[in-house]
């Protein structure tokens, strides 16, 4: 056994509203990755305008893999979630000058 090939527990990141928690964890060479525990709010990106925007997510909405990770509102890659559009209306108005929503 190496130390080169430990691996870690997955993070299982849950959405949690206005709390956030994120621990460093020491990697090779004395770098450091941020593991995220809890979070509320991420970049997204839309793609056919072009605009990314730092936002909050609101929910999780559906999970192909496990649908107890819907029920637990665990963040997991492919998951399919609810955001908060307020900063691409916002940059959607200011770029094209018409209201969208409405």
């Amino acid at each position: 056994k190496r130390k080169y090939e430990i691996g870690r527990a997955p993070a299982m990141t849950k959405l949690v509203v206005g709390d956030k928690r994120v621990h460093e964890v020491r990697t090779r060479g004395g770098n450091t990755k941020y593991r995220a525990l809890r979070l509320d709010s991420g970049p997204f990106s839309w793609g056919s305008e072009n605009c990314s925007r730092k936002t909050r997510v609101l929910d999780v909405v559906y999970n192909s893999s496990n649908n107890e990770l819907v029920r637990t509102k665990t963040l997991v890659k492919n998951a399919i979630v609810q955001i908060d559009a307020t900063a691409y209306r916002q940059w959607y108005e200011q770029h094209y000058g018409v209201a969208i929503g409405k």
